[in-house]
């Protein structure tokens, strides 16, 4: 009776959970398509987009209408000077104005558009693997507390058969009564790991759906994550150095910038139509003008040098933080596979320590029937075993966590 109590709660586990499972790319996909961040930076790189037209729209003619009217009476010799007002104005012009601006300088504006548009772009790459990294360590997290359920009840199931053996032979005085009470608090220790067990992994698994924006209180499955460790790109592709070329890239545009800054600058106009002070013939006031502005820079206290010296020192910059972040690059990659090298290594001894653990509860199992085996020893072993599963477990769960780690730069 003890033993189907304990084994109906995790039956009806079973059978909700195994009646739908979710994988880490359901996951990933979920929370990518939930990502207001990501979302955002899409929209950032659509704005740049627009403002580069926009760009190219401004230095297209600029044409515009204009209108204006002015009377100013003047009564018993009060009034306005008629020579400053001319008393009564009216004007409606249609005007073009022409900026001229070398190709190479407009381009060098738009460029600098595109590249914080890639320079956006990348950021939303990083950013999508930042949440890829966070939602495949939660969810490997979630499956290893979900493994570690399943065994505790597998213990506790093999537990509440021998406590009923046990029973009855204690009742047939085999083995004592204090025997058989610290067999049953192992039981109960057990049960009572299994329970908190169950409450990790809900909470685990709730977080999951928090981190992958998942509204869902049910619990479901885990799929084992299919984790394989790949290579780190080249320096040269990886998207972590690309943010380091694309900031150089932006130097050397911000120098053309203030280069053309200090060019001559010249703007044409033009416009035509009707513009009168209806002090002659008013009706022949329809016209035409053109002109030109220009404009030479000749000195300015030697700003342009300070702005050159700026840009060199946030060049230096660039590439300190470029030389330390290689460093750092390095070693974090030789680290994380000399740590998954060292954590494979460890798993056949794990399994060959399994084997032994299983081997020896069996036949202590065996002779528990005839009352040839002290439960000291059984409890002893049973532990042993505990312990050496549940060290099989974390090491599983710490290569995925080692990969997902590694894979992060793999991109």
């Amino acid at each position: 009776m003890k033993w189907l109590i304990s084994v109906v709660p995790f039956i009806l586990y079973c059978s909700v959970s195994l009646a739908q499972s979710n994988s880490l790319d359901h996951y990933l996909e979920v929370a990518k398509s939930n990502s207001p961040l990501l979302k955002d930076l899409r929209n950032q790189v659509a704005l740049n987009q627009q403002d580069s037209l926009r760009l190219r729209a401004g230095f297209k003619p600029q044409v515009n209408a204009t209108s204006g009217g002015l009377y100013a009476p003047t009564i018993n010799g009060f009034g306005y000077s008629s020579p400053i007002t001319n008393e009564h104005t009216l004007n409606g012009l249609l005007t073009v104005n022409q900026a001229i601006v070398s190709k190479s300088n407009i381009n060098s504006q738009v460029e600098a558009i595109t590249l914080q548009s890639q320079s956006v772009n990348n950021t939303a790459k990083i950013s999508e693997q930042d949440l890829k990294k966070a939602i495949t360590g939660q969810y490997i997290a979630a499956f290893g507390d979900q493994q570690q359920v399943k065994f505790s009840q597998e213990i506790v199931n093999r537990l509440t058969t021998e406590e009923d053996v046990l029973k009855k032979l204690t009742r047939a005085n085999v083995y004592r009564q204090s025997d058989y009470l610290t067999f049953l608090v192992t039981l109960k220790q057990q049960q009572l790991q299994l329970s908190q067990a169950h409450l990790v992994y809900k909470n685990d698994y709730a977080t999951l759906n928090y981190l992958a924006g998942v509204a869902d209180t049910s619990i479901m499955e885990l799929a084992e994550p299919n984790l394989e460790t790949g290579m780190p790109p080249g320096i040269n592709s990886s998207i972590f150095f690309t943010q380091y070329k694309l900031d150089s890239l932006k130097l050397v545009n911000s120098k053309q910038q203030v280069d053309f800054s200090y060019k001559p600058k010249v703007n044409a106009f033009a416009d035509g139509g009707y513009n009168s002070d209806f002090m002659g013939q008013a009706w022949k006031n329809f016209g035409t003008s053109i002109g030109f502005s220009l404009s030479i820079p000749i000195y300015d206290g030697g700003q342009r040098k300070m702005q050159y010296k700026k840009l060199s020192l946030q060049e230096e910059t660039r590439q300190n933080y470029k030389a330390f972040f290689n460093a750092q690059y390095r070693q974090q990659i030789a680290q994380l596979k000399q740590q998954i090298d060292e954590n494979e290594k460890l798993m056949p001894q794990i399994l060959d320590q399994i084997k032994y653990s299983e081997s020896l509860i069996k036949v202590d199992i065996q002779l528990l029937q005839t009352g040839d085996v002290k439960i000291a020893d059984l409890i002893l072993a049973i532990n042993n075993y505990l312990t050496v599963r549940n060290l099989k477990t974390q090491t599983i769960i710490s290569r995925l966590q080692l990969i997902n780690q590694l894979n992060y730069w793999n991109r």
